[in-house]
């Protein structure tokens, strides 16, 4: 019997697999296709996923198909700036770039052959999910193959298997839909040169437009150039009332749009497809021991690139925990706050993304015009995010003690002696505090009462990370802090991380009211 079986198998799927192979659990992965997709598909990370790719023992093996970019331009009606969140000498404290853009069938290659390094880990390709039967403490999965359909027991099933899930369907779950649906035209090019951009006015002086994603707001069509890994390109151009989705996925068509940007330029046209760009969320995201993950629990238009960034959220959400109850550290019922913890947060992104989808396509010029004034006043009032990574919001209520200050929100990744620290302090859990006597007494309460748990205490009087941990502490006002295995803030405590450490027991042990924890 295994612990988890993951259905499907690519990015969101593979990462699963991997953080649950690494936590030592035994996990089958069911992959419908021999070979990844060949074409790019999701093209933009994170620093929270870049964090998540080191946790699990893979960012050597990506770093490289990475290009680091500098944010997110939008362009008015009248071609001048309405927003730019550039990330151009501004800090990084998570440790990572704001913004990295990949080219996804790398991506799967590198995190399918990172299995390999686990054999507790299964991996069977040309292997679809057929149907399912639960029991109260297990599934069985029923599995086609080219020799027909075999079975498999498992305690959990992770639901990788993209929009069209078919472990979703078979489950009746339905979507919400957050009403937004546009039709886009995408576009993929391998481009051996700089794209020709238009001119446009009010391009602050660091801008570089080769690094950035630039969102072109022009009502006669809405278009967003991306700047993929080494000579990929990414056009993504709404399509107008009337057009035709086949006919403007004609060569001659798509040259028509692309070419003005590849003026002499050589490339090659490596891909065009229209889409439907979604709002949408699973009610229910767990049923009995089947969860959803990705875009089988939900989808995001594409205009802050957090589509995949959500799915990569999810898995490592599910991972931590299931471990923790593998452990003994906790029993079935911490699983019932995947959906509280994640849903809130996908939602506000996705409202986020909604928002600025629904001024990106507006396409009556007057309105277009009023736009720009709007979004620009705003910008001018600081009433908008000035990076992309700002929209990102923290966990309101689940496994974080709430009343406390900053819980739920990312915590931060600075260097200690010239290395990230979480190469630094490995442990699951990490218990930063302020002075010897606090360290002591929390190492005493672990041995007696957590012994079980992986957390290290760290006194950051002591650590040589440039006094950046000590200064979060007193912009939160407290002297500790625990994090989760998620890298998420579990709460702070000001002289009683006893109490801090109390807490957590209480919300491991299910001793507590998880949509208002204390």
């Amino acid at each position: 019997m295994f612990d988890v079986a993951i259905i499907g198998c690519g990015p969101v799927g593979a990462l699963a697999a991997n953080l649950l192979g690494k936590s030592g659990l035994k996990v089958l992965v069911l992959e419908k296709e021999i070979n990844p997709f060949p074409l790019p598909r999701a093209v933009h990370l994170d620093h929270e996923m870049m964090r998540l790719f080191q946790s699990a023992g893979v960012i050597n093996d990506v770093l490289n198909d990475m290009r680091d970019t500098q944010g997110h331009l939008h362009i008015g009606a009248d071609y001048g700036v309405m927003r730019y969140m550039g990330t151009v000498g501004k800090p990084r404290p998570y440790g990572w770039s704001n913004d990295y853009f990949f080219y996804q069938p790398e991506l799967e290659n590198h995190l399918r052959q990172a299995l390999k390094q686990y054999p507790n880990v299964e991996l069977r390709l040309g292997s679809e999910f057929d149907s399912l039967i639960q029991t109260d403490s297990s599934v069985m999965l029923n599995i086609k193959t080219s020799s027909g359909v075999t079975s498999e027991k498992t305690r959990w099933v992770i639901a990788c298997d993209g929009a069209s899930s078919k472990v979703r369907k078979s489950l009746t779950i339905k979507l919400e839909d957050l009403q937004f649906e546009e039709p886009w035209l995408v576009v993929d090019a391998e481009v051996d040169g700089d794209v020709q951009f238009p001119k446009f006015t009010g391009v602050p002086e660091e801008a570089d437009l080769q690094q950035l994603s630039v969102m072109l707001c022009d009502p006669k069509r809405p278009t967003t150039i991306v700047p993929g890994r080494g000579n990929h390109r990414r056009w993504e151009m709404m399509l107008l009332p009337g057009e035709n989705d086949q006919s403007m996925m004609q060569p001659d068509k798509v040259l028509e749009l692309v070419g003005p940007y590849l003026n002499g330029v050589p490339h090659k046209i490596i891909r065009a497809a229209t889409y439907r760009f979604h709002g949408l969320i699973a009610e229910q995201w767990r049923l009995g021991q089947v969860f959803l993950a990705g875009d089988a629990a939900h989808q995001t238009p594409p205009f802050f690139g957090q589509g995949m960034c959500h799915g990569l959220r999810d898995v490592a959400n599910l991972a931590w925990k299931m471990s923790a109850i593998k452990q003994g550290l906790s029993d079935e019922a911490l699983l019932d706050t995947y959906q509280i913890e994640r849903d809130p947060h996908v939602r506000s992104v996705i409202s986020s993304a909604v928002d600025a989808g629904k001024y990106i396509c507006i396409l009556d010029p007057q309105k277009a015009t009023e736009r720009d004034a709007t979004v620009r006043r705003k910008v001018a009032q600081n009433e908008l995010p000035n990076t992309a990574a700002e929209l990102i919001p923290a966990i309101q209520s689940g496994v974080i003690a709430t009343e406390t200050t900053k819980a739920g929100v990312r915590f931060i990744q600075p260097h200690i002696n010239g290395h990230l620290m979480d190469n630094q302090i490995e442990a699951d859990w990490k218990l930063f505090v302020t002075g010897e006597k606090a360290a002591q007494a929390a190492k005493t309460f672990i041995d007696k009462d957590m012994s079980d748990y992986d957390m290290s205490v760290t006194d950051v009087t002591t650590l040589e990370d440039g006094g950046s941990i000590l200064s979060w502490l007193k912009e939160a006002e407290a002297d500790s802090v625990l994090v989760r295995p998620d890298f998420y803030v579990y709460g702070t405590a000001l002289n009683d991380v006893s109490g801090l450490l109390t807490s957590l027991l209480g919300h491991m042990q299910m001793n507590v009211n998880l949509e208002k924890s204390a």
